[in-house]
């Protein structure tokens, strides 16, 4: 949430949950945008580290006027890894066209696996997705 408040978003913990853990508003225009977030605590691995996040896939599949951004963030030791921010409708079309993750029980269950310059699931690369702010521009100085 933090974040996002230093890039001049306003930042909203809905009082019901139904998916959505944060809302971020951009108050000059009233953009707004919805966030969930999944943590994971870190497996290590040879020459790398992986992180295991569960999303229900209905949760996945339920396109809204507005997309949910997921945020996957991994705890590695006493620190964070950077964020991993991917919209809704992109983590689908991964979901359905390249067969990413795995499900069970309902859910999209992920494992992200980080290398020194390289985050991957199912073979296939997501460092793009680091830090990725696209959609929440900075609207301060």
């Amino acid at each position: 949430m933090s974040e996002f408040l230093v890039r001049g978003w306003n930042v909203a913990i809905p009082e019901v949950d139904i998916g959505d853990d944060i809302f971020v508003v951009q108050d000059d225009n009233g953009t707004l945008r919805r966030v969930q977030v999944k943590t994971s605590s870190c497996t290590f691995r040879q020459n790398s580290f992986s992180g295991q996040f569960k999303i229900p896939i209905w949760q996945l599949k339920k396109i809204a006027d507005v997309l949910v951004h997921f945020i996957f963030i991994v705890r590695i030791n006493e620190t964070w890894t950077k964020p991993l921010i991917i919209r809704q409708d992109f983590l689908l079309s991964y979901f359905t066209d390249y067969k990413l993750g795995s499900e069970h029980h309902g859910n999209l269950n992920l494992y992200f696996k980080y290398t020194q310059n390289k985050v991957e699931c199912s073979g296939l690369d997501f460092t793009k997705y680091t830090s990725n702010f696209t959609d929440f521009p900075i609207i301060i100085n």
